[in-house]
């Protein structure tokens, strides 16, 4: 998430999540900005387009789609958030479960090595760098020379990092649009709230459009496809988006997509079911690619819907340290992961993300209120303390009883 225009925008004041969207393939995935709100959990999910009269059925699909994976809104997701929530009550009553993602699987892909070995800060950077570099890829902005706008921090040798702009959790958060939906025109409705059984069902999309007949309008920005990327020399996007060794794994999976020898649509029919066959099926495919070490393809997998690994890194270390008071380390983290979190199994990383997630707004304020600027300071550097008071003193209790 980020407050540029180029990429994910949660609006606290009036609750609106924004952000680019693609046209069907017959308008050439053109890019449209599109405001979410969900005014009450009764209330119709309201997808709001600018700049457009009206949008071919081929498009209006094409965008419902995108929605619909961001939020998870279909069936088997609903039957996993209902399996969660009968082993995992604090998760029920808080209304926790359901993860956000990406729009597609390639964006997610990326975002998931964009989160290797940096700082949260650098992770935002990087991601917004591409989503800035995009329009040029396409020829249709200004020639100037690109330059990140984020300064980039000297690295250290090991960072820590949480992973908030992978897998925010928008099932919290209730969406108000502040700006103007016809109500007499409602196309997209459902009436109940993100977490329960009817969520995925889209009847049609509400549309908020300026004064305008025609497809015309001036293009934006969005996350680079894999065609954007697949024509970049690695140098350049190393370079101009501070990449590091990074860019050579992206250019080269864009690369072998636009190639036609990884499908990302059958990768995702084998989700289908989220059985462990098939998530050892795709763990085979994602182990031959460049870039993708145990770390990211947890995040891929999870991502994709499988939530029984919990992809650990120093982050995970801190977390179990400092919440749950054990000595762990990158060498034993898994052994800590199992004793911790085993009996939840196959939620074992809902579990872990919902324990992290509260922690984070303990430290630092609720997400829904906070302005993108302030994201960046969800660190593991600004979380100094090595354990809690609340969990000193509850392990004080239980040593006395």
């Amino acid at each position: 998430m980020d407050s540029s225009r180029w990429l994910n925008h949660w609006d606290p004041i009036t609750r609106t999540f924004n952000r680019p969207l693609r046209l069907s393939s017959s308008s050439g995935y053109c890019s449209i900005r599109v405001n979410i709100s969900h005014p009450c959990p009764s209330s119709p999910l309201i997808v709001s387009i600018a700049g457009l009269a009206s949008l071919s059925p081929e498009d209006e699909e094409a965008v419902l789609d995108q929605v619909r994976r961001m939020m998870r809104m279909s069936e088997d997701n609903d039957r996993i958030i209902q399996e969660f929530h009968r082993v995992h009550a604090d998760s029920r009553e808080r209304g926790f479960g359901r993860v956000f993602r990406s729009p597609t699987l390639f964006e997610d892909m990326i975002k998931c090595i964009l989160l290797c070995n940096c700082q949260w800060p650098r992770t935002l950077s990087m991601a917004r760098a591409l989503c800035e570099l995009q329009p040029q890829m396409k020829g249709y902005s200004s020639a100037e020379a690109f330059h990140p706008k984020t300064p980039q921090k000297r690295e250290m040798k090991r960072k820590r990092r949480p992973k908030k702009n992978k897998v925010t959790m928008m099932s919290e958060r209730k969406f108000v649009d502040g700006e103007a939906v016809d109500p007499e025109n409602p196309e997209l409705k459902t009436n109940q709230n993100t977490n329960s059984p009817g969520f995925h069902n889209l009847d049609a999309v509400s549309q908020s459009c300026q004064d305008q007949t025609s497809f015309s309008y001036e293009p934006i920005g969005n996350f680079p496809m894999p065609e954007d990327l697949a024509g970049c020399d690695p140098a350049f996007l190393a370079s101009h988006c501070k990449l590091g060794y990074r860019a050579q794994r992206i250019v080269h999976l864009a690369r072998i997509i636009t190639d036609g020898k990884l499908e990302l649509k059958k990768l995702e029919e084998l989700c289908k079911g989220y059985s462990e066959s098939s998530y050892e099926l795709l763990e085979q495919q994602l182990m031959v690619l460049s870039g993708f070490g145990p770390f990211t393809r947890a995040n891929v997998l999870m991502c994709m819907g499988f939530y029984h690994r919990v992809p650990a890194d120093t982050e995970t270390v801190r977390h179990i340290r400092q919440y749950h008071g054990r000595s762990s380390s990158l060498k034993c983290v898994q052994k800590d992961i199992e004793a911790i979190y085993g009996n939840y199994a196959p939620f074992q990383f809902l579990v872990y993300w919902s324990e992290l997630w509260r922690y984070y707004e303990e430290k630092f304020g609720t997400w829904s209120k906070m302005r993108a600027s302030s994201y960046q300071l969800v660190t593991a550097s600004n979380m100094k303390d090595e354990i809690p008071l609340r969990l000193k003193d509850k392990n004080l209790e239980s040593e006395e009883q």
